[in-house]
C-alpha cells in the first residue's frame, strides 16, 4: 500500500510543502488596511514552472475576484464603429421593413407601369398627361421665372391658367429633373407607383400609432392603398396622392404621445414629430384642393375639439390636467402656421380665377350631376380583376361610372362590420368610428342623399372653398380610412387571441397553420385590390413643336387633344393657346369658334390680334373634317407662309 500523501498542487509537491503555504485569501495572506479600505489579498510571489510544458496561472492581485459574474464593461466604439451600428439597425428596423414593403406592393400592383416608364402612362392618355405637364411646368417655371408660376404658357392669353385644375405643386421638385415629353412621362410614372407605396406606408403608420400590431397596421395599410374605388381615379395623381393624409395624422398623433389604444400618454410627446407631421400636412395641401380642402378642415376640426378637450379638463379643478409642454405648444404654433400659410397662399389664385371667370364656379347643378347613388358603394370600376365583368350591368345603371364606381372592398366591409363586435377598440371608439363611416359616407353621396338639404349643401354654401369640389364621391376616402381603422381593430384582436393560444400550448408557439391564419385578412385585401389597368402608349411628339416658336395654336382645339400639345410643349415651353382642365375659359371657346374656317382672312386677322404668330395644323387629327379639305390649298394671297413639317402644316402668320 502507497503511504504517499495526497498532492494538493498542481506542482507536483505536496506533503509538508503543501500543508507550509497558506491558502490564498486567509489570514496570514492579506495585508493590512487602512482606515475606511476593505482587506485585499496581498500579491502571491511569481515563479516559473518546475516541469517544461507546465503551465503558471498569473493573476491580477488588484482583481475583483466578483468581476467575471457581472456584465462586461461597455465597448468604446470610434465614430466609423457607431455609423456602422446605426446604419445596421436602420436596416432591421420595423420602418425599414414596411417602407421596402409598400415600395415592392406598389411595383408589383402598377405593374407595368415600369417595364415601359418612358413611353406608356397609367389609364389613359388624357389626363395624365395633362398631370405630366403640370409637374413639368411647376419645376421648370420655379427654376426659371418663379413669379410666373401661375401664368402657365398653356390657355394663352388667359391668366392664371395654372390654376385651372388641382396644380400638384408638392411634386415641382420632381419637375426640376429632366426636360422634354419623355422626361415628363418618366416622371409621372415614378410619382404614380410612389403614390400606391405612401399611401400603404401612411395607412400602416396610422394603424401602428393608434395601437395595432403590424399585421394590423399591414391590412389598414393594403386596404386604403388597394381599394377598388381608387381603379378609375388612376388617372388622377392629385386623388391618388392620399398617403400625405394618413401619414401627417400618424406624425402629429405620435408627437402628441396619442393613441386609440392608451389615450394621451404625455411621456411619449415628441415636439419633432409633431412639427414634421404639420409639414407633411402642409405638403398634402399642395398637391390639391381636390382631396386637400376637406383634409384640412378635418384637420381644423381636430385641433378646436383638442382645444376645447383640454381647456375643460384645464379648468376642472378637482380633476389635475395632464401636461402638454411648451415645446409641443411652439412646434403646433409654428407648424399650425406654415400650414395655413401655405393653404392660404395657394388659395389666392384659386379666389382670383374664380372671380375672373365665372363659368369656373361650381354649382349644385354641378354637384348633382355627380353625386353617386347608394349602391355605388358596393359596385366595383371596370378595372378591378375580380369584380370588374361582374359588376358589369350594375356599372353602366350609373350616370358617370368613374366618379360613381365607389367599392372600398368587400374584404374590408366584412373586416370592419366584425370590427364592430370583436376588436381592440373600446365600444366608444368603435362607436365614433362607425359615425365616421355614416358621416363621411352620406357627403360623399353629394345631393343624392335627400338632395343634400342637411348635408352636403350647408358645406356648399357656406365653408370657403368647399364650391371648387364638383366631385363629392371623392371623399369616399374618409369612409375608407374609417373602414380600414375599424377592420384593424379586428385583426388586432384576432392576432392577438393567436398569441394567447399559442402560450397555452407546449410549446409554446403558434403553428404554421395558426400562423398562415393570421395572414388571411391581408391576403383577402390584396386579392380583391388586384387590377387590370390599361397602360396605352403616349403619343410622340411632333417635330413641330420642337421647331416652332410661340404665341401658337395647333388645330383642331378640342380639349382631350389639346393635352396632348401641353405635354408636347414641355420642351421649349413655348406658348400655346390650347389647354385642357376642368373648365374652359370664354376666351378659349372663343378661339376655337373663330378658326372654325381657318386659314381664311377672318381667322387670321382674329389670331394676329390676339398676338398668335403660328398655326400648326396636325394632319392625323384632321382626317375626315373639313380643314383637311382645306389644309393644302394655296395661302400667298392671305398674306402668310406655309410650311411641310412631318405629319404637320405650319401657317406662320
Amino acid at each position: 500500500m502507497s503511504t504517499d500523501k495526497p498532492q494538493l498542487t498542481g506542482d507536483g509537491q505536496g506533503g509538508a510543502e503543501a500543508g507550509a503555504r497558506k491558502p490564498e485569501g486567509s489570514a496570514a495572506s492579506l495585508r493590512a488596511a487602512a482606515p475606511g479600505e476593505s482587506a485585499t489579498p496581498a500579491a502571491p510571489a511569481a515563479r516559473p514552472a518546475d516541469r517544461p510544458g507546465q503551465m503558471t496561472v498569473m493573476t491580477d492581485p488588484n482583481r475583483d475576484p466578483f468581476e467575471s459574474f457581472g456584465p462586461p464593461p461597455p465597448v468604446q466604439l470610434s465614430r466609423v464603429g457607431r455609423i456602422r451600428t446605426a446604419v445596421a439597425r436602420a436596416l432591421v428596423h420595423e420602418w425599414t421593413f414596411a417602407i421596402l414593403a409598400g415600395l415592392l406592393a406598389a411595383v408589383v400592383v402598377t405593374w407595368p407601369t415600369l417595364r415601359y416608364p418612358l413611353h406608356t402612362i397609367p389609364q389613359d392618355i388624357w389626363d395624365p398627361t395633362l398631370q405630366a405637364w403640370q409637374m413639368a411646368w411647376s419645376g421648370h417655371i420655379l427654376l426659371t421665372d418663379p413669379a410666373q408660376l401661375w401664368n402657365s404658357n398653356t390657355f394663352y392669353p388667359n391668366e392664371l391658367s395654372f390654376a385651372f385644375s388641382d396644380a400638384l405643386l408638392g411634386y415641382a421638385p420632381a419637375g426640376m429633373i429632366g426636360e422634354g415629353p419623355v422626361a415628363a412621362v418618366l416622371r409621372y410614372n415614378i410619382i404614380y407607383v410612389l403614390a400606391y407605396a405612401l399611401v400603404f406606408i401612411g395607412g400602416y403608420a396610422l394603424a401602428r400609432q393608434l395601437g395595432t400590431g403590424r399585421i394590423a397596421g399591414a391590412v389598414a395599410g393594403a386596404a386604403l392603398a388597394l381599394a377598388p374605388w381608387r381603379l378609375p381615379q388612376a388617372g388622377h395623381l392629385h386623388v391618388m396622392s392620399s398617403g400625405g393624409i394618413m401619414l401627417a395624422l400618424a406624425m402629429l398623433a405620435r408627437g402628441h404621445g396619442y393613441s386609440l389604444r392608451h389615450g394621451y400618454r404625455p411621456e411619449r410627446r415628441h415636439a419633432g414629430w409633431a412639427l414634421a407631421g404639420w409639414l407633411v400636412a402642409a405638403w398634402q395641401i399642395s398637391l390639391g384642393f381636390g382631396i386637400g380642402l376637406p383634409f384640412a378642415y378635418v384637420l381644423l376640426l381636430i385641433v378646436l375639439v383638442s382645444a376645447v378637450t383640454y381647456a375643460v379638463k384645464r379648468f376642472r379643478v378637482w380633476k389635475e390636467p395632464k401636461p402638454f409642454g411648451w415645446r409641443l405648444l411652439a412646434a403646433d404654433a409654428a407648424g399650425g402656421l406654415i400650414f395655413a400659410a401655405v393653404g392660404a397662399l395657394l388659395a389666392i389664385p384659386y379666389f382670383r380665377v374664380s372671380e375672373m371667370y365665372p363659368n369656373a364656379r361650381r354649382s349644385i347643378a354641378d354637384i348633382e350631376l355627380f353625386s353617386p347613388p347608394l349602391r355605388s358603394f358596393f359596385i366595383a370600376p371596370a378595372e378591378s380583376a375580380l369584380w370588374g365583368e361582374l359588376h358589369t350591368v350594375a356599372r353602366d345603371a350609373l350616370p358617370f361610372k368613374p366618379e360613381m364606381t365607389l367599392l372600398p372592398g368587400f374584404a374590408l366591409i366584412g373586416l370592419a362590420v366584425a370590427g364592430l363586435f370583436f376588436s381592440i377598440w373600446t365600444v366608444r371608439q368603435r362607436a365614433l368610428l362607425a359615425a365616421g363611416v355614416l358621416v363621411s359616407g352620406v357627403l360623399s353621396m353629394g345631393t343624392a342623399f335627400y338632395g343634400g338639404t342637411f348635408t352636403y349643401v350647408p358645406l356648399f354654401e357656406h365653408l370657403p372653398g368647399w364650391q371648387g369640389i364638383r366631385t363629392p364621391g371623392r371623399l369616399v376616402l374618409w369612409t375608407t380610412i374609417f373602414l380600414a381603422l375599424l377592420a384593424a381593430g379586428a385583426v388586432a384582436a384576432y392576432s392577438r387571441r393567436a398569441v394567447d393560444f399559442s402560450r397555452e400550448r407546449v410549446p409554446a408557439r403558434p403553428g404554421p397553420l395558426l400562423r398562415l391564419a393570421t395572414l388571411l385578412p391581408l391576403l383577402a385585401i390584396v386579392l380583391e385590390g388586384a387590377n387590370l389597368t390599361p397602360h396605352p402608349i403616349v403619343p410622340q411628339q411632333p417635330l413641330a413643336m420642337r421647331a416652332v416658336d410661340g404665341p401658337m395654336l395647333v388645330l383642331p382645339s378640342v380639349g382631350g387633344w389639346d393635352q396632348h400639345v401641353m405635354l408636347w410643349s414641355t420642351t421649349r415651353f413655348q406658348e400655346v393657346t390650347n389647354g385642357g382642365s376642368g373648365f374652359t375659359p370664354t376666351k378659349t371657346d372663343e378661339i376655337r369658334a373663330a378658326t372654325q374656317s381657318f386659314p381664311d382672312q377672318t381667322s387670321i386677322d382674329y389670331l394676329r390680334g390676339i398676338g398668335v404668330r403660328n398655326v400648326v395644323v396636325m394632319r392625323e387629327w384632321i382626317v375626315g373634317t373639313d380643314l383637311e379639305a382645306r389644309v393644302d390649298l394655296p395661302v400667298d394671297y392671305l398674306g402668310i407662309t406655309r410650311e411641310d413639317m412631318e405629319n404637320a402644316v405650319v401657317y406662320r402668320l
